[in-house]
């Protein structure tokens, strides 16, 4: 087989064919042929692969193995009046895809499905840790809904643990406009945290 390049690599360019002759030829082992057809062919492969697996590596690793199987006779096959010669090429590349994503994620399962039995884990412990750490997220970004003053107020008196008089003397306002403050902050937060 000849040495393939990367998608798209264009060879010295030969006398033009139609698609369905070169796959004929590349049948035959032409290299001539074969080099033509994965110029012409291999930008509209790759593409359609990466479509489907996504990782660039993979893609054209995929790729090198669509052109593979035809130059392995797999143009032998191919029938011209059943469709096109691109077609048909496309055909093998979107099954070799999937099945790429299918080998993919099956060697992921396993390697999930070992580690699972062979560590130690507190799975509960990690539990409460994501599930605190997701509960935080929350709050922040309920948090970030408030008015700028309300944050502020809010943060003084529950982050900080200032009373009322202590924040209002922290932002030089009236007792009462801190409690306004904080309590409509309060019923705020509440109701993005709540919502029904």
């Amino acid at each position: 087989m000849p040495v393939l390049g990367t998608p798209g690599h264009r060879p010295a360019p030969g006398p033009p064919s139609d698609l369905s002759d070169l796959l004929c030829s590349a049948a035959e082992q032409d290299e001539e042929a074969f080099e033509e057809l994965y110029r012409r062919c291999s930008p509209r492969v790759y593409a359609l692969v990466r479509r489907v697996i996504v990782d660039a590596e993979l893609s054209a690793e995929t790729t090198q193995e669509v052109f593979l199987a035809i130059w392995q006779g797999g143009p032998a096959r191919f029938d011209p009046r059943k469709g096109t010669a691109m077609a048909w090429i496309l055909t093998i590349a979107h099954r070799k895809a999937v099945d790429k994503v299918r080998s993919e994620q099956s060697r992921r399962d396993r390697d999930v499905r070992w580690g699972l039995q062979n560590q130690d884990v507190d799975h509960g412990r990690v539990f409460d840790t994501v599930a605190t750490r997701l509960e935080g997220e929350t709050v922040t970004a309920c948090l970030n809904g408030l008015s700028a003053v309300q944050r502020e107020a809010i943060h003084l008196a529950f982050y900080a643990g200032l009373t009322y008089s202590e924040v209002a003397g922290r932002l030089n306002i009236p007792v009462p406009t801190a409690k306004t403050r904080i309590r409509d902050g309060l019923r705020r937060l509440g109701a993005c945290l709540n919502p029904e």
